[in-house]
């Protein structure tokens, strides 16, 4: 029992030294987890547009919604819709303003063929629940991906992992040892393809649950704005009618 202990001793003490930076450990990884890394950083850098992108976005839309509001709400209070619609087509960027001007264009439609006021105000809040159907889609574009992403991402991971595994035993049954130099490659592959892959699950999914909570404050503030629009349309109409 001692001389075999003795044996696996100096088996282990022959094993020529392992680098574990990243480029040795690329350097003895087999092709199918150099694929997996490959896959991985594909997606990491899939998540990362889609973060730039939509970081872009929102920031565009929360900026120009706070110069939309004042300027539209004094328009609106001296009766000048057609300024009004003008307004909101400057702010393209807006989630506000896509939502608005939708409702204040059927809105001056209607009052141009002079149909009734109920239909006037149903129209109108037609056209804002379509327009908030329409602009929440656009806000949520390229979000589930990052939702993909966060999921497999660790699961593709694993699968190189996996790999790694089945290498380290090949290497072991290949040299008949059991030193560090026979399972190298294998605990290399496993230990890269897991890191990669929680490296790319873990910012993709903080920013998918970051990007949730955006898209529901801004479908509050599109909710307020279009109720606070068609009490605007129940009052204009009201005057038009005591006229």
């Amino acid at each position: 029992m001692f001389l075999h202990v003795q044996t696996w001793a100096f088996m282990l003490l022959e094993d020529q030294p392992m680098n574990f930076d990243l480029m040795s450990m690329w350097g003895v990884m087999a092709w199918p987890a150099r694929i997996v890394v490959i896959v991985l950083f594909l997606m990491s850098a899939w998540s990362i547009g889609v973060m730039i992108d939509r970081l872009i976005a929102y920031n565009g839309a929360r900026k120009q919604s706070r110069q939309f509001a004042p300027a539209v709400a004094g328009a609106l209070r001296e009766g000048k819709l057609d300024e009004a619609i003008k307004i909101a087509d400057r702010f393209n960027k807006s989630h506000l303003a896509k939502v608005v001007v939708a409702g204040l264009q059927e809105f001056r439609a209607h009052q141009l063929s002079s149909e009734i006021s109920g239909e006037e105000i149903e129209a109108s809040k037609r056209a804002l629940e379509r327009a908030e159907a329409i602009v929440h889609a656009e806000l949520k574009r390229g979000i589930s991906s990052l939702a993909t992403i966060g999921s497999t991402s660790p699961f593709v991971g694993l699968f190189g992992t996996v790999v790694g595994i089945i290498n380290a035993f090949k290497g072991i049954s290949t040299q008949k040892s059991t030193g560090l130099g026979a399972v190298a490659g294998g605990i290399s592959e496993a230990l890269v393809t897991t890191a990669v892959g929680l490296f790319v699950a873990v910012p993709a999914v903080w920013m998918y649950n970051y990007f949730t909570n955006r898209i529901e404050a801004f479908d509050v503030e599109m909710g307020n704005s279009s109720s606070e629009l068609i009490d605007y349309f129940l009052k204009r109409t009201q005057r038009t009618v005591a006229k």
